[in-house]
């Protein structure tokens, strides 16, 4: 048991129920042990009794009287979310707090529901993600299906919010680490072709593409949206493969795939976009690669930088490659710890 306590309400926490409040703070405690302590007069606001549902505010200071130690009770598994999925999806939390949660998504599970995607995907098993909360957090991104890494949500309607703002207006720094065909010559720059959604093959969509178009020609396709990639040449093996670092400027579909595959790079393992083996048997690289070199895509988001939307600490996530990648690196001799973590900002 823990003794006595005394604490103030902070303004990352903001105004709330005390319920709630106290549950965020202490994941073990159940609502029937706050309406009990309330009722009993142990759980005070300001030095006088309090209901569970009282709003508190910052500044406001809550006595709590000794509390059980130890983890959360065990929650029912959310419908629908098996065992495996549970431990599958809670394994990939890289960090959260109070106010957001950062994936590195494994690569082959789509970010949301849709065409073709069924129903388990991220927002789905966000259910198992609650932590204590009452509502499941929120997608405030996505990843392509077959794409790996950082993924956040937000606990709050507020937080989602401002991360969401931070992205449209590209606070945020996000850097990808890809495995492409070929070398890039040059070897640092920056694709500028406009996207344009082209029609998918299946009834829902599910085959569209993104078709790159010249900015000389842009005027002709008013559907078309201006998109940019910066890429970096990290690490490359003969002429056939290279360790590329991209950062995407703007946030279009499929982009960083469709801009590889335009200037003649395509992203390994990519078979919508060309970098499939089959589609690449003469020279640059291609199927007889084998060995431990997967034939998965190899993209990842690696890493993002952004400002906390509460704390606003700016903070810098980063995540393991998936095993198929960590394979490929191993066979290739390529060492993470070789590389800048940002090259973009090291070689400006």
């Amino acid at each position: 048991m823990s003794g006595v306590q005394l604490l103030t309400i902070t303004e990352d926490e903001g105004e709330q129920r005390l319920d709630r409040w106290l549950k965020r703070r202490f994941p073990q405690i159940t609502q029937g042990a706050v309406e009990k302590m309330c009722r009993t007069g142990q759980l005070r606001v300001e030095g006088g009794r309090a209901k569970a549902s009282d709003r508190v505010a910052p500044g406001m200071t809550v006595r709590v009287p000794p509390l059980p130690e130890g983890e959360a009770p065990a929650q029912e598994r959310p419908k629908g979310i098996s065992a495996a999925d549970e431990k599958m999806i809670q394994a990939a939390v890289l960090w959260k707090d109070q106010h957001m949660i950062v994936l590195n998504k494994p690569a082959g599970l789509p970010s949301q529901g849709g065409s073709g995607q069924g129903e388990r995907h991220v927002d789905g098993l966000a259910e198992a993600l609650r932590f204590g909360y009452k509502e499941k957090p929120k997608l405030v991104h996505r990843l392509d299906k077959d794409t790996s890494g950082i993924l956040m949500l937000a606990r709050t309607d507020r937080v989602a919010r401002a991360l969401s703002e931070a992205l449209r207006h590209r606070e945020a720094r996000k850097i990808y680490w890809a495995v492409v065909a070929g070398v890039p010559n040059p070897k640092q720059g920056s694709i500028k072709f406009y996207l344009e959604k082209a029609p998918g093959r299946g009834r829902g969509g599910e085959g569209e593409k993104m078709v790159c178009i010249h900015p000389a020609k842009a005027k002709d396709h008013p559907e078309a949206k201006r998109a940019q990639t910066d890429f970096f040449t990290l690490w490359f093996l003969g002429s056939r493969l290279s360790w590329m670092a991209l950062e995407p400027v703007t946030g279009r579909t499929h982009q960083l795939r469709a801009h590889m595959a335009e200037i003649g790079h395509p992203i390994l393992g990519d078979g919508k976009y060309g970098g499939g083996g089959s589609d690449n048997q003469g020279d640059g690289w291609g199927a007889a690669i084998g060995g431990e070199v997967s034939k998965k895509l190899h993209l990842h988001a690696r890493s993002i930088s952004i400002e906390h939307p509460v704390t606003k600490e700016v903070m810098t996530f980063t995540a393991p490659l998936p095993d198929h990648m960590a394979r490929t690196w191993k066979a290739l001799d390529w060492k993470e710890d070789d590389v800048p973590a940002d090259p973009f900002e090291v070689f400006k």
